[in-house]
């Protein structure tokens, strides 16, 4: 039983990470209705700002997240206004292809400047842990777990206590009613890129100390948060959250009691078997569409 209770609390630090890295996929989902195929790859662009920083300057890889996540911020808002607007009346099935082909440039630029080579930040505690009587709490997944509930919290706050964050939600339930109080689709949406990119700022700090990581490792991150939010329900916050504690648990049982390589296979088996059973989600709504 104590080693089931050890690797739970392994699995709730992770699905806390987890929470936060899938927070900006659905949030834009839920306001634009797209799937950003390139969030894995802000991620890991994330996390190499992060290595870099640590590498030249020796600052704390989790207090680069003041910078991580306003550079993202922005970079996220220019992405949306030279190339996502563009799209804002064509398919779902275009901004996915587009989100993709931008995947695969980030991945490349990233390759030329790294070559490819697998890197991870090692703070000073990276192999320090918390002893809490039978059980240890690594302190790389205690900070990086409080570090992901405290930028949850702030998100939370903005969507809730905000006037930029009643636009999201409004625009979010009904961007007719939304426009016709004064909304601006087009801001509204640029702002929910930006603050979806701004979140793997914060996510990419995290995950740059938790794993190591290179360019074409965006394809398991994306695999990672397509899991989670297809689990939570697409456009859910409270859903990606849930779902991300859920799918940590899962992953760190899978890799205790089967196999290390058999852990990212459940974020797979998840998206298959919620499509098939359940499409709408743990907390998402099933819509009906009349055909005439």
């Amino acid at each position: 039983m104590e080693q089931l209770g050890q690797i739970i609390i392994l699995g709730l630090l992770l699905g806390g990470v987890y929470a936060l890295m899938a927070s900006g996929l659905t949030l834009i989902f839920g306001v634009m209705h797209i799937i950003n195929v390139a969030q894995g790859a802000f991620l890991v662009l994330a996390a190499l700002i992060t290595w870099e920083l640590w590498k030249t300057t020796g600052i704390d890889p989790l207090v680069t997240m003041i910078v991580t996540a306003p550079l993202m911020f922005v970079g996220g808002y220019v992405v949306y206004k030279l190339l996502l607007e563009r799209l804002r009346d064509s398919s779902p099935s275009m901004t996915v292809l587009l989100t993709f082909g931008l995947a695969l440039v980030i991945e490349g630029g990233m390759g030329v400047v790294t070559r490819n080579v697998f890197r991870s930040v090692t703070p000073s505690y990276f192999n320090s842990s918390y002893n809490i009587g039978p059980f240890f709490l690594p302190k790389p997944q205690v900070y990086g777990c409080l570090a992901a509930v405290a930028v949850l919290g702030l998100l939370y706050f903005a969507l809730t206590r905000t006037w930029m964050g009643r636009a999201i939600r409004a625009s979010s339930q009904n961007l007719d009613a939304a426009q016709l109080v004064g909304v601006s689709a087009t801001s509204v949406a640029a702002l929910t890129f930006a603050l979806g990119a701004s979140t793997t700022g914060v996510g990419g700090s995290i995950l740059s100390v938790l794993f190591a990581f290179f360019p074409a490792s965006h394809y398991v991150w994306i695999s990672r948060l397509l899991g989670i939010i297809v689990l939570g329900g697409m456009g859910s916050l409270p859903g990606a959250v849930v779902g991300a504690l859920l799918l940590g648990i899962a992953e760190t049982v899978t890799a205790s009691y089967i196999s290390l390589r058999w852990a990212t296979v459940v974020f797979y088996l998840v998206i298959m078997v919620v499509l098939l059973v359940r499409p709408q989600g743990l907390f998402g709504t099933r819509l009906r569409e009349d055909v005439t």
